[in-house]
């Protein structure tokens, strides 16, 4: 068979490339995306959207629990966690759904198969009928990535899960230890903690939530072992011993070794860049850490040849693989593109309490010679927070002392993850703090405390 030509191929069908796709072909290009498992990839069958499904199943619950705060009565509350994960397969396949409808309404060639890239300019799928060659002057790399797992903690879905089984446990864990505590390892601490876990988490570095502000991570840290969950920083799991039921782990803290015994493990200890198999090594396309090096437009050093989404490093974050799929589009369409500025890509944790945050913490601010002003709020001084009985959180902002540029926006509580998106819009228009302080907020709303941060911080705060 003849082999099929494009203007461009992608290769992954994930919040990067099937965007990139759509974005392509809305432009006149002829585009094809190549998926080898599921339309919509991580981010909608085994990660945001699935995981948010589940987390909100927790948050209604504990709602329910507090239903005497709210003058209301509940009797018997429980929850069927197979219903509830039931609920978020649904959501997850609805919206995978809707990628493929997406694709076909822009006329995408979808091909379903396993992608190399034997030599520049032509791809080759494996597919359950055959092979299929396909030819484009352009490719966009959009594999994504993996649960990275260390020697001796390796998952065996049994007692020791990554996302994906915690997605879909088989059992309800009793004693839960999760490794790592970023946002994969939170939201599912979060999760089954609610639910009733007895959840310990471990953190190799000095703090929870790492890549959060110090002071958010701080506040964050005591909201959870509040609600129960035991924090072990500055520690590493060294060792998992497996037997029937339940799972011995070895965990080292200043030199000393200590054995817990649980009966389920989720290991969260990162990803690594799905780069095997696609003949990159043999193209010239440089690698490092198991990611893909690119310039500011996503290009790979290899004509022709782009890398978008997590294969392209960090921020790991769906909204920054979408934006990259958009601005690749663009340029291969010779539009004027406009590259994406990883301090100004907000990341966002589904935990309870919520934590959001774009730009710099106030430490790195200092670190890289800014002379900063500092705005801090409390949700206890929000009416609409007390309303919500929701009181526990902050909002903290930075400002650049010389020139009044917001430099990092940082949030814990409530609805976080949705008020973010001021902050970011803020920094994208390079916004000042006179322009943030001469803004009318709605009232009541919990946005209010973004406009009593940035007062605080030129010592104008009215409700504190």
């Amino acid at each position: 068979m003849a082999a099929q030509s494009f203007d461009l191929i992608v290769i992954g069908a994930g919040p990067g490339g099937y965007v990139a796709a759509i974005r392509a072909a809305q432009l006149g290009l002829k585009t094809a995306v190549v998926e080898r498992e599921h339309l919509g990839g991580i981010c909608l069958n085994w990660g945001c959207i699935p995981t948010k499904a589940l987390l909100r199943s927790a948050e209604v619950f504990h709602l329910m629990e507090r239903a005497k705060d709210f003058g209301l009565s509940a009797d018997r509350i429980g929850y069927d966690l197979d219903a509830v994960v039931k609920r978020s397969r649904g959501v997850a396949k609805q919206l995978t759904s809707g990628v493929g409808h997406l694709l076909k309404k822009n006329k995408v060639t979808v091909v379903m198969g396993e992608a190399t890239i034997p030599s520049k300019g032509k791809v080759t799928v494996k597919t359950d009928k055959g092979t299929e060659e396909l030819t484009a002057k352009n490719i966009v790399l959009a594999t994504g990535a993996r649960a990275r797992e260390l020697p001796g903690l390796e998952a065996d879905g049994d007692l020791v899960w990554t996302y994906k089984h915690a997605l879909q446990p088989a059992r309800m864990p009793k004693k839960l230890l999760v490794i790592g505590s970023g946002a994969i390892g939170i939201e599912f601490a979060s999760f089954y903690n609610t639910l009733g876990a007895d959840t310990t988490v471990v953190e190799v570095m000095d703090r929870v939530l790492p890549v959060e502000d110090a002071e958010i991570s701080a506040f964050a840290k005591k909201s959870f072992v509040k609600q129960g969950m035991k924090i072990m920083e500055k520690s590493m799991v060294k060792q998992l011993d497996r037997a029937k039921g339940k799972v011995t782990a070895h965990i080292e803290t200043g030199g000393k070794v200590e054995k817990l015994e649980f009966d389920t493990v989720i290991s969260a200890v990162g990803i690594v860049g799905n780069i095997e198999n696609l003949g990159l090594e043999a193209l010239g396309v440089k690698i490092d850490r198991t990611h893909v090096v690119t310039d500011a437009y996503c290009r790979t050093g290899v004509d022709g040849l782009y890398a978008i989404g997590d294969i392209a490093g960090a921020p790991w974050l769906a909204h920054k693989a979408s934006h990259e799929g958009v601005m690749v589009a663009e340029l291969i369409a010779g539009k004027h593109a406009h590259p994406v500025k990883p301090e100004s890509i907000a990341g966002c944790t589904y935990c309870h309490p919520q934590v959001a945050s774009v730009g710099y913490s106030e430490a790195k601010a200092k670190e890289l010679g800014f002379d900063v002003k500092v705005g801090r709020f409390p949700f206890i001084g929000n009416g609409k927070a007390i309303a919500l009985g929701e009181p526990e959180g902050m909002i903290k902002t930075v400002f650049d002392a010389k020139t009044g540029e917001l430099l990092g926006a940082h949030m814990v509580g409530a609805e976080v993850t949705e008020l973010i998106q001021g902050y970011v819009v803020g920094r994208q228009l390079e916004t000042t703090e006179e322009d943030l302080m001469n803004t009318v907020f709605p009232h009541p709303t919990l946005s209010e405390m973004m406009h009593e941060s940035v007062l605080d911080a030129y010592g104008r705060v009215i409700h504190m």
